[in-house]
């Protein structure tokens, strides 16, 4: 009896012994990370990726890299990341298009944005802003509204994501008015097309359809949100000129590949939340507003605005591809 409990005590301290001799995990991160964007440099979402990753690179002392995988509707960066390592370091940072919309919108999805994909942590939240060519024969939405009504299906809007997408046809559907929808791979090349006289409207990002607006590219006819915003304060929103129950927002946010690691999920979360309180007047320029919630909270709010972009589609009439 004596020699089995000695030699079990043997056993237990060799496993301690064992233990304590095994290194502790590195610390998150301690390497390079790769944020794989879904859009084009020099969209709304682009600047986010390279603002929070600069901040988590003076936070971490890691580089942070871009990657900006655009095009089919966000399947080419989604495939990149879900067949990623599920370690932190494959970041995947994109919008309500890849995570909200697209299972609306497609007949079938070669992935599932509520199964393959592990939600970090919410960035922003942004009206849209209607604009225009500075040409075009209306200035504001009453005008808008009776050229399209004159001219059924002559007037076009280009649209490279979801939303933009959406912002024409719930108009569409709210103002009833026939538009004809323009396809694009990014809304930077839709806005490039409307400089160009090529089509008529793009509901677009505030930061990207500003610059123009400043530029003298583009003229400005109306925002999405429910109130203005200081980085389009002289631009009356959609309900403000008689269209009553228009209310679109664009939004951010971080995910991992499925099965990441819980404690790599909530430091990657930290470092966002911090990266996003960082500087406020990064987002008031951007036409956004700050959007921070843990990762589950931020997987409650994915799954509310898939039915939301479920009703958009449904009621605006939109044919799944």
């Amino acid at each position: 009896m004596k020699t089995r409990l000695f030699a079990s005590l043997l056993l237990t301290l060799g496993f301690a012994a064992a233990s304590f001799a095994q290194p502790a995990p590195p610390a998150y991160p301690n390497k390079p990370i790769r944020f794989v964007v879904a859009f084009a440099a020099g969209s709304a979402t682009d600047a986010a990726a390279r603002y929070v990753g600069q901040q988590i690179t003076q936070m971490t002392g890691q580089p942070v890299i871009v990657d900006n995988k655009p095009g089919a509707s966000g399947f080419i960066a989604v495939d990149a990341v879900v067949k990623a390592a599920a370690d932190g370091y494959t970041v995947f940072l994109t919008t309500q298009t890849t995570q909200a919309a697209n299972p609306s919108l497609f007949k079938r999805l070669p992935y599932d944005p509520v199964r393959d994909l592990t939600p970090v942590a919410p960035i922003s939240r942004a009206p849209l802003l209607l604009i225009a060519a500075p040409k075009f024969a209306a200035d504001n939405l009453a005008q808008l509204t009776a050229l399209a009504k004159a001219r059924p299906g002559k007037l076009t809007f280009g649209a490279g994501n979801s939303s933009a997408r959406a912002g024409g046809e719930l108009f569409k559907m709210l103002a009833g008015v026939d538009l004809l929808h323009v396809p694009y791979k990014s809304n930077p090349q839709a806005i490039t097309d409307l400089i160009g006289g090529q089509i008529d409207l793009v509901w677009a990002d505030v930061f990207t359809g500003m610059t123009q607006v400043r530029a003298g590219n583009a003229k400005a006819l109306a925002t999405t949100g429910k109130r203005r915003i200081e980085a389009a304060k002289d631009v009356p929103t959609m309900i403000e000129q008689g269209l009553p129950g228009y209310e679109l927002y664009a939004w951010t946010g971080v995910y991992l590949p499925a099965k990441a690691p819980p404690a790599i999920v909530q430091r990657l979360n930290q470092l966002v939340a911090a990266a996003v309180q960082a500087d406020p007047k990064f987002f008031a320029v951007t036409g956004a507003e700050q959007f921070t919630a843990s990762p589950q909270e931020f997987a409650r709010f994915q799954d509310a605005e898939i039915a939301l972009w479920a009703r958009i589609v449904k009621t605006a009439g939109i044919e799944p591809e």
